[in-house]
């Protein structure tokens, strides 16, 4: 064992005396939090929506369409109802276009979480449009950071600049602004994420919500998912909808729920929805989309083959995937220490998590005979990533994915099992 100099050793006792002054200084401060816990009051909100009548709430000002709780039937209805009606107004603006006969191949576009890893969508999205292969989707879905980039995506590629923007040149400080240690105890998230919300109304104005209203006319559906924690449902939000209602209030709302479905529970501030039951006023507590689902389509319960087959329409469907996430597990030896097995936890559970979520998409897509097309980042990219929306790490990622798309991708046709390299 190598003898170590006197300065090393003096250097290794203030390294030692520093540590263990900081773990006292945690220590103290997760102390103090626990004696002042009863006396700080939570922050203030409205009562939650009682369980009973969960199902009638509504948000003040808006029908009550815009909305789906996919685990209830009669919500399940609804969107049928909504769906069946996109290809009525599909039907009638194709006839303003002189296209006649059985309506064409379409195409479905789903984005998935990820934080940072949003750069690989977005990187995709642009070399897909450079390949000159990039369809129009009639229905794009968006969760977490694949709630911020779905817009963009179902307007088209004149908006590929904005994506680029915005997963190429922001960093943590245009993402959040961190909170002292006492706010685990004394406030409702980590982090406050109101420079996110400067980026969203920068990014998400008036003339945005007027183009997605414009393609609701034309059939086209655009979708993104929260959680209602307080009630413990995914919710889906009928985008297209609320901008197509014009309402006053509709662009408010709209910025919210992009807001809400990337709130990361205990990092971000959850977002409060006031609701209605009944001329009563609640609140409903909104996070994160990737609470209950990494990705989503459309409610599982929808047989939607069968369902277009009852107005007559038959025609081809190709769903594709943007998984912001590798699906190969990353090895990493864990400290045996409480907050490292915690998170090396987390992270499993999310992982396993999202190729669950593959695996059930997979199967309704062979039920409902769609064409199944995945993309995810692959194995192959190791460009380190040594904190969250690091700017070097995610131009890179945006970089490999441009290339892939740019060059014709091959679309895994399965989801693949946690084996490098296999599918």
């Amino acid at each position: 064992m190598p003898v170590m100099t006197m300065a090393q050793e003096q250097q290794k006792t203030t390294h030692d005396f520093a540590a263990g002054r900081t773990n006292r200084y945690l220590t103290f401060l997760l102390a103090l939090s626990l004696v002042i816990l009863p006396g700080c009051a939570a922050r203030a909100r409205l009562a939650a929506v009682p369980d009973a009548f969960d199902d009638r709430a509504h948000v003040p000002g808006m029908d009550t369409g815009i909305r789906y709780f996919p685990r209830d039937p009669a919500h399940v209805q609804l969107f049928i109802d909504d769906y069946l009606k996109s290809l009525e107004l599909e039907k009638a603006y194709r006839a303003t276009q002189d296209h006649t006969g059985p309506l064409s191949a379409t195409a479905f576009l789903a984005v998935s979480g990820g934080g940072d890893n949003g750069a690989f969508a977005a990187g995709f999205l642009n070399g897909w449009t450079k390949a000159g292969t990039r369809p129009q989707f009639k229905l794009v879905t968006g969760i977490s950071t694949g709630a911020l980039i779905a817009p963009f995506a179902f307007l088209g590629p004149a908006y590929d600049k904005k994506l680029n923007e915005l997963y190429t040149s922001i960093s943590f400080k245009d993402i959040a602004k961190k909170r002292s240690f006492l706010s685990i105890v004394t406030n409702d998230a980590m982090a406050d994420n109101t420079p996110l919300k400067h980026l969203v109304k920068k990014y998400i104005d008036q003339d945005v919500l007027e183009a997605i209203a414009a393609e609701h006319a034309k059939g086209r559906m655009l979708l993104i998912g929260t959680v209602n924690l307080d009630a413990r449902r995914p919710v889906i939000w009928n985008i297209t909808e609320i901008a197509a209602s014009h309402r006053p209030k509709a662009l408010e709302l709209v910025q919210s729920l992009l807001i809400a479905s990337s709130a990361i529970p205990g990092t971000f501030p959850p977002v409060m929805i006031n609701v209605e039951v009944d001329g009563k006023k609640y609140q409903e507590m909104h996070v994160d989309g990737n609470t209950a689902a990494q990705i989503f389509v459309y409610p599982a319960a929808i047989r939607l083959k069968e369902v277009a087959q009852t107005v007559g329409v038959e025609r081809e469907r190709k769903l594709y995937i943007l998984r912001n996430a590798r699906l190969d597990p990353e090895w990493a030896q864990v400290e045996r220490k409480t907050l490292p097995i915690a998170f090396q936890a987390i992270t499993t559970l999310i992982q396993s998590q999202g190729v669950g979520d593959l695996y059930r998409i997979y199967s309704v897509t062979q039920r409902d005979d769609i064409d199944f097309n995945l993309a995810y980042i692959p194995p192959t990219f190791k460009t380190p990533h040594t904190k969250d929306f690091d700017t070097v790490y995610m131009r890179a990622l945006y970089d490999l994915a441009y290339g892939m798309a740019e060059e014709g991708y091959t679309w895994s046709k399965k989801p693949p099992v946690l084996v490098p390299g296999s599918e």
